[in-house]
């Protein structure tokens, strides 16, 4: 952030309480005594383009370069680390196979196709070895950034916090370390993202399209108020919810979760603009449309994810009507491949109801969600002890999936501060975080006999970014507070991020696999839950 500036916080006509960047020491603007309804739409996206664009390139190919450095290493002597030896492998069947696994022995195939065929791509190009199965991965991951600065810059209208959340991000071990596995989060992670970027685009969207409406004149030509046409970016967000369900179901939680946020939103620019029957107004003409979009492209993009298995022949589970399901029945006028697949995600719903660990026993490095926020019980996915070029006799090579400490042992009372601000400031730029962090988070709640692991809360550490930069905004200031208090803010803000950043520098040897002294693989264990 450039000196001289802090992130302002305050009502200002026009800008409907969204913060943008102030000049310090510029006195507060005088507030309307009754401010219209244009001025309760909110301020516009940052205007400053050319800047954010400098900006989003540079924190993407630090990411970039961050990323991909040694991405091929380590394996285990050639081959998969951890639950790569799943998706690997399955992916390089589909690169054989026309796309499409056949497992029919084991029936292990347990996600949705759009993982693995991303994986492939990357196997077909680059072949069968650590940067090849892993290079998609870390490309998703790379693309997870860009969409987060853009999506912070306008959320927060400040290029600056919206570039520090895509370091932060950067930062993030967690991050770091699964966007450079050949496992099935990473992409996840960016469909959800890119789908809440495109969001907020249609929020903005609408509210200038509304804000032309009553400054025409034409707000009360209805009770219910103006109808939109076609909404594209909730379409493109439908969109990508629906590629993120066809990397892992729990990508559906988002239809509810952005579906419920989206009519707030809705209710709420029908509210401000001074339409006379907002709610109304909303399910009228909001809701419907809304459902195609969010609920309806959804589904169809998901079953497109499995244009593979339709068309194959040795797809699991492929032709069963007719030999495990009868052909008969109140749905016979379903298409059998429908039924088919249908019989499938059934078999896979069990298999994953199944996987307790009651059942299938304790997995060492398993742990449950309310140890997940904090990053209490990372996962261990190599280790070794026969490294060398540490300086010493005996080495050790280790990738440790965590969470950067600075980054996440905040997050209780980051995301505390964020429920609070919701409730009693009706904060929407805290609600659209808290939504997406909840939706990832808090289904995991619902079965917690299943065997769970902490790379599940990858899609949310992007939310955590996000609350994290608008703390810090806060604590950056607002016109109207003392100078005094807009210095301690910055040296505090300045503080953190450089304590994330040094963080993640120590942490760098475990997050990567360098070869390391024990005793240097024994500081970087500060918990004794990391053992």
């Amino acid at each position: 952030m450039a000196p001289g500036t802090a992130v302002s916080g305050s009502r200002v006509a026009g800008s409907g309480g969204e913060p943008g960047l102030t000049p310090v020491g510029t006195p507060p603007p005088l507030l309307p005594d009754r401010p219209g309804p244009a001025d309760r739409l909110g301020a516009p996206p940052p205007s400053d383009r050319l800047r954010g664009w400098a900006v989003t390139v540079a924190v993407t190919l630090v990411a970039a370069v961050l990323r991909l450095v040694h991405l091929g290493e380590p394996t285990d002597r050639g081959t998969p680390v951890f639950d790569e030896k799943h998706y690997v492998p399955q992916a390089w069947e589909m690169v054989r196979n026309g796309g499409v696994e056949n497992d029919p022995g084991y029936e292990k195939i347990v996600h949705p196709p759009l993982g693995k065929q991303l994986i492939a791509l990357g196997e077909n190009v680059f072949g069968y070895d650590g940067f090849g199965w892993r290079i998609a991965a870390a490309l998703a991951g790379v693309l997870t950034v860009l969409l987060l600065v853009r999506a912070g810059r306008r959320l927060t209208r400040s290029t600056a916090l919206g570039g520090l959340a895509g370091i932060l991000l950067t930062a993030d071990g967690l991050s770091h370390v699964q966007s450079r596995m050949g496992m099935l989060d990473a992409f996840g992670s960016l469909f959800v993202m890119a789908a809440f970027a495109a969001l907020l685009c249609d929020r903005d969207d609408i509210r200038a399209r509304m804000a032309r409406v009553v400054a025409e004149g034409r707000v009360a030509d209805h009770e219910f108020g103006p109808r939109w046409g076609v909404r594209w970016w909730r379409l493109v967000a439908g969109l990508c919810i629906g590629l993120a369900g066809g990397v892992k179901w729990n990508g559906v939680y988002y239809v509810v979760a952005f579906g419920l946020l989206c009519v707030l939103w809705d209710v709420s620019v029908r509210r401000r603009a001074g339409v006379a029957r907002p709610w109304t107004g909303t399910i009228a003409r909001d809701v419907l449309p809304g459902i195609w979009a969010l609920a309806v492209v959804p589904v169809l993009t998901y079953l497109g994810c499995w244009w593979a298995w339709f068309g194959s022949e040795t797809g699991i589970d492929r032709h069963v009507v007719g030999r495990e399901i009868g052909t008969g029945g109140l749905f016979s006028w379903v298409p059998d491949s429908l039924r088919s697949l249908w019989y499938y995600h059934a078999r896979v719903l069990d298999f994953h109801e199944g996987l307790t660990t009651q059942s299938a026993g304790k997995h060492p490095w398993e742990s449950k969600p309310w140890t997940w926020p904090m990053g209490l019980r990372p996962m261990l996915y190599r280790w070794s002890d026969k490294a060398s070029g540490c300086g010493e006799p005996s080495c050790v090579s280790a990738v440790m999936l965590i969470g950067t400490p600075a980054l996440w042992w905040p997050s209780i009372p980051v995301l505390g501060w964020g429920i609070w601000r919701s409730v009693t400031r009706a904060d929407w730029r805290w609600a659209a975080v808290l939504t997406g962090y909840a939706a990832g988070f808090l289904p995991w709640f619902l079965n917690l006999d299943r065997q769970m692991y902490y790379f599940y809360m990858m899609p949310t550490a992007p939310f955590l970014a996000l609350a994290t930069v608008l703390v810090m905004g806060h604590l950056l200031g607002r016109p109207g507070r003392s100078e005094r208090w807009r210095r301690a803010g910055l040296l505090v803000v300045s503080a953190w991020i450089a304590l994330i950043l040094v963080n993640f520098v120590w942490l760098w040897p475990i997050l990567v696999g360098d070869s390391i002294t024990p005793a240097h693989w024994q500081a970087e264990l500060w918990l004794p839950s990391w053992r």
